[in-house]
């Protein structure tokens, strides 16, 4: 089968109607596992680049793609061949920031906090072992600093990533974070003792301010956003130019500390 297949020839349903009990849950894996390759690459992907990424066998991947393009999860792009998430994803996703109260709430602090400042303003999370933006509103500056809503990044290149583990020991800090992970885009590596301190420190201060960490020209400011007490549930940030004066910095966080802190739950 090439990949120049369109749906048109996948396998017939015959060919998978008969799967045993015992292969539910790895079928599901493949789902689950296929969903984060798509999101990881944030593009769509074609039918065999998928399989490959995913180690699995190609007609199994058909299929699996073929099921949930027909539930609506996944859509085809491009010559047919290429698949993506589909609407009934952004539905549900669309449902469930409705029904979160921080997620609700959160972006309209982001929102207002962007308006305020001028300045690019997020609200990130943990999820998968990555900080990941799930808001974002941009600044009103000429020069636009990039801020994709889902994006992901590895925990030691943020400001974030040093509040949302705050609270860990160190065995759980290591266990989320590899060797990859402390390589920073421009080829510098991190040490995991000096990550680990700063979480520490962030943890004392309440906040947490990086430079030049995910690229050369930006400086984050964080403050946490606590569902509990200690526990990290969520960041508020602000993304600025690296040059941006210390007292201009001075101005910023105790706004943002304020605005994080409406959001924590009492």
């Amino acid at each position: 089968m090439q990949d120049s297949e369109t749906l048109t020839g996948w396998p017939s349903e015959g060919a998978d109607e008969e799967r045993p009990a015992g292969s539910r849950e790895k079928g599901l894996n493949r789902v689950l596992n296929m969903l984060e390759f798509l999101h990881a690459n944030q593009r769509a992907i074609g039918i065999g680049e998928l399989a490959k990424g995913l180690n699995a066998p190609r007609s199994t991947t058909y299929t699996l793609v073929r099921e949930l393009v027909e539930a609506g999860l996944l859509e085809m792009a491009g010559d047919g061949n290429r698949v993506y998430f589909g609407k009934k994803l952004y539905l549900y996703g669309m449902a469930y920031m409705r029904g979160n109260d921080l997620l609700r709430r959160g972006r309209q602090e982001v929102d207002t906090l962007s308006r305020e400042t001028g300045e690019t303003s997020e609200l990130c999370m943990l999820q998968s072992g990555r900080y990941t933006i799930v808001h974002s509103s941009p600044g009103t500056r000429p020069f636009r600093i990039s801020s994709a809503t889902g994006l992901q990044i590895p925990l030691p290149w943020t400001a974030s990533g040093r509040l949302l583990l705050a609270g860990l020991d160190r065995s759980q800090i290591e266990a989320m974070v590899t060797q990859d992970d402390l390589v920073l885009p421009d080829g510098r590596k991190l040490e995991l003792d000096d990550f680990i301190d700063d979480i520490a420190r962030a943890r004392v201060t309440g906040y947490c301010v990086t430079s030049g960490l995910v690229d050369a020209y930006t400086k984050c400011l964080a403050a946490p956003v606590f569902s509990a007490p200690g526990k990290v549930e969520a960041t508020m940030c602000l993304v600025v130019p690296i040059d941006t004066s210390a007292e201009r910095t001075g101005e910023l966080l105790p706004l943002l500390r304020e605005r994080a802190a409406r959001l924590s739950t009492s």
